[in-house]
């Protein structure tokens, strides 16, 4: 019985391979909206950025190996492409100053309420995970360029809402 379970498995595991990979996330556009050309990143926060958001939250995405295996190719497009739709570093040039203020303001809440980076990532990328002086360092990061924003934008301009 444990037999006929095992070998029932391998074939649906095997079966599963066929099911199309999606398309990696690997740009080869210039990166002229990227957060960093629009402001120029302290080299510690751009580390911390490119070690621990840039895979899910931008347009290029390290793929270990396994990332070829389904239903694990499945697993990290769909974590790619649910975090690129919230935030992509890639793209940050071309959002409202209204959004890139409130996704400076989201990125300090999710490191602080540990959300990001995730666990599932953190697990596998050890040097994703952030020390307390790494949080502090883009949280001072998030503030002066928050800050920024407040003496370049008006009120009206950084509260509104998209339509």
């Amino acid at each position: 019985m444990l037999k006929k379970i095992f070998w029932t498995l391998v074939i649906i595991f095997a079966l599963f391979q066929l099911y199309p990979r999606p398309a990696k996330n690997i740009s080869d556009a210039p990166a002229n909206a990227d957060i960093n050309m629009m402001h120029k990143l302290p080299d510690d926060v751009a580390g911390i950025l490119k070690s621990s958001c840039y895979d899910c939250h931008s347009n290029n995405t390290r793929y270990p190996w396994y990332a070829s295996i389904q239903p694990v190719a499945l697993w990290l497009d769909d974590h790619v492409q649910e975090g690129k739709a919230e935030l992509n570093f890639s793209e940050f040039a071309n959002y409202s100053p209204a959004r890139r203020y409130r996704k400076l303001e989201e990125i300090s809440d999710e490191i602080e309420h540990g959300e990001m980076p995730l666990d599932s990532y953190t697990w596998i990328h050890r040097d994703a995970k952030l020390t307390d002086a790494q949080k502090q360092s883009v949280y001072a990061w998030v503030k002066n360029l928050r800050d920024e924003y407040s003496r370049t934008y008006s009120t009206e301009e950084l509260t509104r809402k998209k339509k």
